[in-house]
């Protein structure tokens, strides 16, 4: 069914239909069908291949990726990215903003995560991501990456109790400070060992690289899901991890609109979320 959106929609929203008619024509010209633009992956793992046949394509970047080429990648049918912003109390991805402007200008809606790091309050680390990451009411609602720091110099694990009350704080000052309800990426090990039967009114963000997300998550409902780290995309140096949204283009529309899952408005709602974009 069809969504009429209000007059007041926000240019991000015109930019993400444009986005979907260019999707639309250059899979045309590639013969592939709407999907056929973009299937590029170095290593595909046959149990995700449901998410590439899904409509709404985005990436994720951090400075690994250097100098993305965002108006080649949404010409190619890439409709949203997340990049990586701030971590722990004091780093500031390099690239985060010439990203930041860079995917603006190219019309491709963009959202900022922060790493959540275990070594350092929660307070410090909320305050260093709203220094560093500007509150554009045009930008998709924040993202608060949790997994355990393995690859990091911090070895932390403070028990569930610690981590779910820095988790919520996190999650507080990120939604009072840009206006949206964020989202939670997390991966299997955390999840497991934190979130699994937690609640939390935020959309979630779900990597499972071998298999699809209500196999390795319990069932959590999910919005995004970080189907491969081994992507190729136009526009893109080298390998990026690539993602989806669960729903059609009218559920795109819905949540650029509004920051938040269509299947969750009416709940959310009264609580003051969701409103749609001016």
């Amino acid at each position: 069914m069809a969504i009429a959106l209000p007059r007041s929609v926000s240019a991000i929203v015109r930019g993400a239909v444009l986005s979907l008619a260019l999707a639309a024509l250059a899979a045309c010209a590639s013969g592939g069908g709407l999907y056929g633009a973009i299937p590029g992956d170095n290593r595909p793992h046959a149990k995700v291949d449901r998410a590439r046949t899904m409509p709404i394509q985005g990436i994720d970047v951090a400075r690994y990726q250097e100098n993305v080429d965002f108006a080649k990648a949404r010409g190619a049918g890439i409709h949203f990215v997340f990049m990586k912003a701030t971590e722990g109390k004091d780093y500031v991805d390099p690239d985060f903003q010439r990203n930041w402007v860079r995917a603006r200008d190219a019309g491709m809606p963009r959202g900022a995560y922060h790493f959540m790091t275990w070594c350092s309050l929660a307070s410090e680390q909320a305050a260093w991501f709203t220094q560093n990451v500007p509150a554009d009411p045009s930008a998709l609602p924040p993202v608060l990456d949790l997994e355990w720091n393995n690859h990091s110099s911090c070895k932390a694990k403070p028990s569930k109790a610690d981590a779910l009350e820095k988790i919520r704080l996190m999650l507080e000052v990120m939604e009072r400070h840009t206006g949206k309800l964020p989202i939670i990426y997390t991966d299997m090990n955390f999840h497991r060992d934190i979130l699994a039967g937690e609640y939390f009114p935020n959309t979630f963000w779900l990597r499972s690289t071998a298999a699809e997300p209500h196999e390795r998550y319990e069932n959590r409902p999910w919005t995004f899901w970080q189907y491969t780290q081994t992507g190729v995309v136009p526009g893109v140096r080298g390998e990026v991890d690539r993602n989806v949204f669960y729903g059609n283009q009218s559920d795109w529309l819905m949540f650029l609109s509004t920051g938040c899952d269509p299947r969750a408005i009416a709940a959310l709602a009264p609580t003051g979320r969701c409103a749609f974009a001016k």
